[in-house]
């Protein structure tokens, strides 16, 4: 008995105390929407909330680059807090992950992920609501539901568009749409700190914030994953079903529980009279958004839009006549996500066993993908990218597979050997295998929101079979580690050029002062044969590096290079190393525009490679200031893809062009170009379409003018190019490269220059959407080349080499732009 009053008095006053929790209002000292809080209070009060209550655990699970915390909070009844990990154990075994299982788990887990673009900020705000919702007058939703909140996907981006925001707003705020404060400036608030796009983010896992949040996602694989969101001021709010396309991997089920959600949301939004839509704009079929990602790892993934976004601040003048105020934002978000929670408890048992089905995989055309490794490198860096999600790969026992070849784009043929990787989709995760490795993702309508291709074994540059047998494999440790010796006798040290590793260990030399040349031509020595670009590292020209050999040795190590000493430098075939072909490379002085004119995702694309990946130091310009800076104190200029206008001037591009000509590299990316385009400096020329047709009236029907419009698009396709391999920008390569075309902008074949990679007369998409029209002008035109002038040149991209980071297979050509071309080129 007395145990009995004793539990009705604990029962009691947790739940006065949960009553008596303070409110976001009461603990920030302002009401939600009064003003946008920084960070560091948005944790405040999770951490308040959950040292309070029980029922809330908030775990740390990464940091930014920016060292700002990343955290989730687990959200539930006293009981399943109790028992979180038999429950995420339970949930796993469903997906045939784990073994550990005691009995049918029927908790629905949601998981509402806020703020990834962080000058969408209205979304945090809400998060905070919806957690003291949820502890207080919601808590019937958690019975049989456990809710994960990450508050803040992107913390670095949102205090970048808070504090600009604080600094620039007027008291009170002005709603008027010209108002400083409704211009977020260059590069806004919306990436991360690298300056990328987190919601494009989810399946390349580039950078730390997603790393870090993937680690803990594949732990628990939600039911439902909720992305918040902010759109242009005009659209009301966004919420599902999602629009065509639907990546075909989606199951009926999750089609019609998309429908099952929006119907409860626009339950609460008729009630209130608000505005809002569905089933526009925002398709499921890119699989690196934060709904697909979820989606096709069996999860309802969903995207809600409220309107607002950097410009709406804390109240704007639409263009429909009514005041959009960051309260209101505010309220729609708490809404949805708690609808959201709401229906996730009305069918946790449904939801539970219709993620069960999700995994069986079985049915999938293809069985394997074989990827032949001609380059541990590559093979390494796609495993990486495998452990990242957690999907399992083997290795191929020798033997001869058919199937679908992505090189050929037809049936065919590889003799495997035992270092070939193998990827089945008889595996938990064999949806998503197949939504990666898909030569051609199949597609039910071309309006789409983002690139329609992304086959991983054209992203990294590997030869590969897609079988619709099971191959057999075998598991294996990955490659050993180098362990390279001393050779205090040899003449030279030589060592491979073929991947963004061999890059980044040649950055690592020369800022250690250690003198590297490479050859233009191919050679044999010492009973081996080497390609052209291969690194020769002399000891002739280090013999003032105290310790040469010892120093050298333990960089290779770090690196996991192989480098093999050689006793002579007099070749058994090719150049001997005092050739004027084996060419010295001088530690390049790099610089990159930003600001102005400049797209921030192709700059912090830039600044990534390089801090992240290459780790070579670079310079970082303001483009507005391009007039007054020096040139002549770099080697190597950088213009990112962008619309430079006034900046790229007359002026500027003489400037450049008489900088160049004294021995500087300038490369220049994607829609950049159209500033040397056509001008009688520079050989570039646009490549124009046939314009001896007389042009006809549009007669089009104004519904049909948005799918009409598409025949000019090209919306990520992949190409297959032919490389002159001999050029030292394509040192590394073989005789063609899968490209991947971001739009239909073309250019003429290089009269003057080096024609490096480029499209032969009969060019065609090979994977992805592609206009008709827009693929008329592709044959013929050029990808990669190189303009001399004077003593150095102009390297023109005209695809993107370093797209979101993740078309791996580019990054060689953008290493080879900045160390060997124009490297040995003393400035006058």
């Amino acid at each position: 008995m007395k145990y009995k009053l004793l539990l009705l008095f604990l029962t009691i006053n947790i739940t006065l105390f949960a009553q008596k929790i303070k409110s976001p209002e009461e603990f920030l000292g302002y009401k939600l929407g009064e003003r946008f809080t920084r960070h560091h209070k948005v944790i405040d009060y999770f951490n308040y909330v959950s040292k309070n209550l029980n029922n809330v655990i908030l775990e740390k699970y990464g940091e930014t680059n920016e060292h700002r915390p990343l955290n989730v909070a687990f959200v539930s009844s006293q009981k399943n807090i109790d028992n979180l990990e038999q429950i995420r154990q339970n949930n796993l075994a469903q997906a045939g992950i784990s073994n550990n299982i005691k009995k049918d788990n029927n908790i629905a887990i949601v998981w509402l992920s806020y703020n990834v673009h962080g000058n969408e900020a209205s979304s945090t705000e809400a998060a905070m609501q919806t957690l003291y919702e949820l502890v207080t007058n919601k808590k019937s939703y958690l019975e049989n539901t456990l809710v994960i909140i990450d508050p803040a996907v992107n913390p670095d981006g949102r205090d970048r568009y808070v504090n600009w925001y604080n600094q620039v707003s007027s008291s009170p705020y002005n709603t008027n749409q010209e108002a400083k404060e409704h211009r977020d400036p260059w590069p806004t608030g919306r990436p991360n700190h690298y300056l990328f796009d987190l919601n494009r983010d989810w399946a390349w896992a580039t950078q730390v914030e997603t790393q870090q949040r993937l680690k803990v996602y594949n732990k628990w694989l939600p039911h439902i994953h909720v992305d918040f969101h902010e759109q242009y001021i005009n659209n009301p709010y966004y919420f599902a079903p999602a629009a065509e396309p639907f990546h075909e991997i989606i199951s009926d089920w999750q089609r019609d529980f998309q429908t099952q959600i929006g119907k409860n949301h626009a339950k609460h939004f008729d009630r209130n009279n608000w505005l809002y839509f569905t089933k526009e704009s925002f398709d499921l079929l890119y699989p690196s958004y934060g709904d697909t990602y979820p989606t096709f790892m069996g999860a309802i993934g969903m995207t809600y839009e409220q309107a607002g976004h950097g410009m709406a601040g804390l109240g704007i003048d639409t263009d429909h006549g009514y005041e959009l105020t960051l309260v209101d934002r505010v309220k729609h978000h708490n809404t949805t996500g708690l609808s959201t929670i709401e229906i996730a408890s009305k069918n946790a048992e449904k939801l539970n066993s219709e993620f069960k089905k999700f995994f069986e995989n079985k049915n999938l055309t293809y069985k394997s993908y074989v990827l032949k490794n001609t380059n541990d490198d590559k093979i390494n860096r796609l495993t990486e990218l495998l452990d990242k999600h957690e999907i399992a790969y083997n290795y191929a026992k020798p033997a001869k597979v058919s199937g679908f070849d992505y090189t050929t784009s037809k049936k065919g043929s590889m003799q495997t050997t035992a270092k070939d990787l193998v990827i089945h989709t008889d595996q938990p995760k064999g949806k998503m295998v197949k939504a990666l490795f898909e030569p051609n993702t199949k597609l039910a309508d071309s309006l789409t929101y983002d690139i329609t291709a992304w086959a991983l074994p054209y992203a990294h540059g590997l030869k590969a079979i897609a079988s619709k047998n099971k191959i057999a494999s075998e598991k294996k440790n990955k490659i050993q580690k180098k362990n390279n010796t001393v050779s205090p006798s040899s003449y030279a040290y030589i060592s491979k050029w073929n991947s963004l590793e061999d890059a980044t260990f040649l950055a690592e030399l020369l800022q250690k002062n250690i003198k590297v040349r490479f050859s233009e031509k191919p050679f044999s020595v010492g009973g081996k044969s080497y390609k052209r670009g291969s690194l020769i590292i002399l000891r002739h020209d280090n013999k003032t590096v105290k310790d040469f050999d010892a120093k050298l040795i333990a960089i290779a190590n770090d690196n996991n290079r192989e480098i093999n000493p050689v006793n002579t430098g007099f070749v058994s075939s090719g150049v001997d190393f005092g050739s004027y072909s084996v060419k010295p490379i001088n530690k390049q002085k790099v610089a990159v525009l930003s600001g102005k004119g400049t797209s921030s995702l192709s700059f912090g694309e830039i600044w990534h490679f390089f801090e992240q990946q290459l780790k070579y130091p670079i310079t970082i310009l303001d483009s507005e200031r391009l007039g007054q800076i020096n040139l002549n104190n770099y080697d190597v200029l950088i213009i990112p893809n962008g619309y430079y206008g006034s900046i790229l001037n007359k002026g500027a591009l003489t400037k450049i062009k008489k900088w160049i000509s004294s021995g500087g590299t300038t490369v220049v990316i994607g829609n950049a170009l159209r500033s040397f385009a056509d001008k009688k400096q520079f050989a570039l020329k646009t490549k124009k379409g046939d314009t001896t047709k007389v042009k006809k009236a549009n007669l089009t029907p104004y519904a049909q003018l948005e799918r009409e419009s598409t025949n000019n698009l090209i919306t990520g396709a992949i190409f297959k190019s032919k490389v002159d391999a001999t050029h030292p920008l394509a040192f590394g390569y073989d005789d063609t490269y899968f490209s991947l075309k971001l739009g239909n902008t073309s250019y003429n074949y290089l009269k003057k220059g080096g024609n490096v990679a480029y499209f032969t007369k009969d060019a065609k998409n090979i994977s992805g959407f592609a206009g008709k029209k827009a693929l008329k002008n592709i044959p013929k035109s050029l990808l990669f080349g190189e303009e001399q002038i004077g003593r150095g040149s102009i390297i023109y991209m005209v695809d993107n080499p370093l797209f979101r980071s993740f078309w791996e297979n580019g990054k060689l050509f953008f290493a080879n732009a900045v160390f060997f071309r124009n490297s040995s080129v003393i400035k006058k």
